[in-house]
């Protein structure tokens, strides 16, 4: 009988990342819900009233629909921001995913918003240069997304290229991509005709891809959620996620870039083309934050504003928050960046129907991002204690087995075992001396 201790379900290994991940969410919820009360008690124009008002617009604001005549809040189903839930969290999955694949691979992309201004600035040229008299106006949208991806791809491919040939520091080299794509795009843009012009008070900013007739396609979801600007971006973006699932996981490319993210040098001892697979690492990450851009620009609800002056794209930054999240996952990633646009529309909702400002959900969002660095420490923590049950489990299960058990003889009659004739059994070729001669 075997002796080995069997584990439940919720104490295998693999359980402990999603544990780590739930009391990380936790945890940032229950500091926001503290910041409202604290708030709240000490602002008399909100009181304790409007803090628990807070706190559930901070949980259920995707599904809030108002107030009513009374004034008190009102929940129920909103298509509208369920809508434009799932249209934010596109490029979050996306820029997840880019992150998630270095981390798989044991680099650290912290390019993903230079790569996703190299995809934007991709496909809005090309989605605004193609004239859609002659181009259909799908056939321009493809290459324009192509155009995006393929640009991701190649500001990703630098940092990995530096990495591999020169072994310099893939976050350093990605910093310097980040602030060089940012200058880029300004200067690209500002020598081109593609501003914008029709709105006149405003300046800095690009047309619409709409402006030529250029849209991602709906496909039907604005029948589903009526109001919102999601659209078939966000299908495309779990699709792509699943399919990066599928390639670390299931296919011998997928292996061997993961083997070189756990040792480099055993990945060559092996005959694994280490270099090649870094550069490669990093051209899909970049593929993927490209691909965020494009679809989000590209969706004809949002222009761009090209002037980047200091800042780069949040969604680029906030990749990392989802990756960590949902631990390097490309599956998890879908979960997490969906979780991370409802706090956005939380965010909304808590500035619109209460005394509150958005930055309660970003304090939030910080505290998660914050844990989920540690989620990894969480997990050895709950394995170490996994591990820590199964040897005293063990220990008491051997001490259970009788001393004399170990050393007793087979339970077998002296009767029942069979004389053997000498001339009947097997001969052993009689070895020569050492020394003698060979036959």
């Amino acid at each position: 009988m075997s002796n080995k201790v069997k584990s439940p379900l919720m104490k295998k290994a693999p359980t402990y990342s999603l544990r780590a991940s739930i009391i990380s969410i936790l945890i940032g919820l229950l500091t926001g819900a503290v910041v409202i009360l604290i708030v709240g008690a000490f602002n008399p124009l909100i009181s304790l009233k409007g803090a628990w008002d807070g706190i559930r617009l901070v949980l259920f604001g995707v599904l809030s629909t108002g107030r009513d005549a009374a004034g008190a809040l009102t929940f129920g189903f909103n298509p509208t921001n369920i809508g434009n839930m799932l249209f934010r969290a596109t490029p979050l999955i996306l820029t997840g995913v880019s992150v998630a694949v270095a981390f798989k691979t044991g680099l650290f992309n912290i390019g993903a918003p230079g790569q996703y201004l190299a995809g934007t600035t991709a496909s809005l040229f090309l989605a605004l240069s193609i004239p859609s008299s002659s181009v259909p106006a799908w056939l321009i949208w493809f290459i324009a997304f192509l155009g995006g991806v393929l640009a991701g791809a190649l500001w990703g491919a630098i940092p990995g290229l530096l990495k591999a040939t020169l072994n310099i520091n893939e976050v350093i080299a990605c910093i310097m991509t980040n602030w060089i794509a940012a200058s880029l795009v300004t200067w690209l843009f500002d020598i081109s005709n593609l501003k914008n012009m029709v709105e006149g008070n405003k300046t800095g900013y690009v047309y619409k891809t709409t402006y030529n007739g250029v849209a991602t396609s709906k496909m039907g979801l604005d029948k589903l959620f009526p109001g919102s600007q999601v659209n078939g971006g966000i299908i495309i973006a779990i699709i792509m996620a699943i399919l990066v699932y599928i390639m670390l996981e299931k296919t011998t490319f997928g292996y061997e870039l993961k083997a070189c993210g756990a040792n480099r040098h055993a990945a060559r001892y092996a005959g694994i083309h280490d270099r090649r697979n870094i550069v490669c690492s990093m051209a899909i990450a970049g593929a993927m934050a490209g691909a965020a851009g494009a679809l989000y620009y590209l969706s004809g609800n949002t222009e761009f504003f090209w002037t980047t002056y200091q800042s780069l794209p949040s969604e680029g930054f906030d990749g990392i928050a989802v990756a960590l999240l949902a631990v390097n996952n490309p599956i998890g990633v879908i979960f997490t960046g969906i979780f991370m646009s409802l706090l956005s529309i939380a965010g909304l909702q808590l500035t619109n129907l209460t005394a509150y400002n958005e930055y309660i959900t970003d304090v939030i969002i910080s505290v998660i991002v914050y844990l989920s660095a540690f989620s990894l420490l969480i997990q050895m923590m709950l394995t170490g204690r996994k591990k820590k049950l199964v040897v005293e489990a063990n220990k008491t299960t051997t001490a259970d087995i009788p001393a004399e058990a170990e050393t007793q003889p087979l339970d077998v009659p002296p009767e029942d075992i069979p004389d053997i004739p000498a001339e009947e059994a097997p001969q052993v070729p009689e070895q020569p001396e050492e020394g003698g001669e060979q036959a």
